[in-house]
């Protein structure tokens, strides 16, 4: 196991979509799905939730029932940018510690089921009971707070590739 590229790792990314179709990102990158929201498999380890602007849209109201299922398993989520407006639209932050792209935004995406304010945190990452939130800039906090939940090397050389990859160089 370990953190650099190309080193050996217990795990395999798979990505789940809406459709098995081509999708296109915002930043113009294209992938096909591994699976979609019906063919997601049972046994998985952790859940990613990525950034972007369709967490607003209808379509992403299907991953609401993977998200309940998830936490009741106790998987591990990650939700950056708009993933966590999401899920505090849905309740699923009112008990644990977070963050995101700031309190006002979560409270705009539904109040009514968002009810923890006191449990947001000015930061770029937070992790609170298997679940890593992070502001659409905390990409580095979010990925080191994912990797030290996923056992995928030591805190150390975790922490040392993320200073790596933060500040470079530079002592």
């Amino acid at each position: 196991m370990g953190v650099m590229p190309g080193s050996e790792t217990k795990y395999i990314v798979k990505t789940v979509a809406p459709t098995r179709d081509s999708i296109t990102s915002l930043g113009g990158f294209h992938t096909i799905p591994d699976y979609n929201f019906e063919t997601i498999p049972k046994n998985y380890t952790a859940l990613i939730l990525i950034g972007g602007m369709q967490w607003n849209s209808p379509e992403a109201e299907q991953v609401v029932p993977i998200l309940q299922k998830a936490m009741q398993q106790n998987k591990i989520i990650g939700a950056i940018c708009n993933a966590v407006s999401f899920m505090a639209a849905h309740g699923f932050l009112n008990d644990i510690k977070h963050t995101g792209n700031t309190v006002q935004q979560l409270q705009l995406w539904r109040k009514e089921n968002y009810t923890n304010e006191a449990g947001y945190m000015e930061r770029q990452a937070v992790s609170d009971k298997n679940i890593v939130t992070a502001n659409g800039t905390g990409y580095l906090e979010f990925t080191r707070e994912l990797l030290l939940l996923l056992h995928v090397d030591t805190e150390e050389r975790i922490t040392t590739y993320y200073e790596f990859n933060k500040n470079g160089l530079v002592k």
